[in-house]
C-alpha cells in the first residue's frame, strides 16, 4: 500500500487541507482510467476542476476500492500562534499538517512498510526535498517517502480531490453543503477521517 499526499487551501483562504490517502499503485491507477474513460475527462484530474457529479463518481470509486485517507486540517480562525508569537508562514502550516495525516497512519500500520508520495507542485524543488527528508526522518524504517509529479501520479490526483473536498467543507464555500452530503457516507464508514491541527510548534 502507498499514501499519497495533496493539499488545498492555505490560511489566506481560510484553512488548509492535507490529505494522506491510502490504497495501492494498481487501485489508483484503475480507478484513474475508470474516471476517465467515464467522464472523458482530458488532462490533469483536480478537485478544483471537477464537477460535484464528477467528484461524487471518483470518491464511489475510492470507497469500492478499499481506499482509506486521513486528512489533516488548519482553520485560520482556530489556529493558535507559534509559540513565538508570529503569523505562520504558508510553509510551516503545509509541513504541519503533511506530518499530522502521515503520522496518523502510524499506529495502523501493524508495522507493514508503507511508502509516502508527496505532490511536488507547491513549493521550489530544494525546499519539498527538506520536507520529505522530515517526513523521511518520522517514517524511519517504517516506509520511503518520495516526491511526485501530481500529472503523472493517480494517487495524488485523487489525494487531490480528498483534501479540496474538506477543504471545501471547512471554509464553507457555495459547493460545501453539496459536497458534505457527497462525503458524508465516507466520514460516517471511517474511510475517510479528520485530524484537527490547532497549533503549530
Amino acid at each position: 500500500m502507498t499514501i499519497y499526499c495533496d493539499e488545498s487551501g492555505g490560511l489566506n483562504a481560510g484553512a488548509m487541507a492535507f490529505a494522506a490517502a491510502m490504497l495501492s499503485s494498481e487501485a489508483a491507477a484503475v480507478i484513474h482510467a475508470r474516471f476517465r474513460a467515464v467522464t472523458g475527462l482530458r488532462g490533469e484530474l483536480k478537485g478544483s476542476r471537477i464537477s460535484l457529479t464528477e467528484r461524487a463518481y471518483l470518491l464511489e470509486l475510492f470507497d469500492r476500492a478499499g481506499g482509506r485517507a486521513w486528512v489533516a486540517v488548519a482553520r485560520r480562525e482556530t489556529l493558535a500562534p507559534p509559540s513565538d508569537g508570529k503569523p505562520p508562514s504558508d510553509l510551516a502550516l503545509y509541513t504541519a499538517l503533511l506530518d499530522l495525516a502521515v503520522s496518523s497512519w502510524l499506529p495502523e500500520t501493524g508495522g507493514v512498510c508503507t511508502d509516502v508520495v508527496i505532490d511536488d507542485g507547491r513549493y521550489d524543488p530544494a525546499i519539498l526535498a527538506g520536507v520529505r527528508q522530515t517526513i523521511q526522518a518520522g517514517l524511519a524504517g517504517w516506509g520511503q517517502a518520495s516526491l511526485a509529479d501530481s500529472r503523472r501520479s493517480e494517487g495524488v490526483q485523487i489525494a487531490d480531490v480528498i483534501a479540496n473536498s474538506l477543504f471545501n467543507v471547512t471554509i464553507g464555500s457555495p459547493r460545501a453543503q453539496r459536497i458534505g452530503v457527497i462525503i458524508e457516507p465516507l466520514l460516517a464508514s471511517r474511510a475517510i477521517r479528520i485530524a484537527e491541527l490547532n497549533r503549530l510548534r
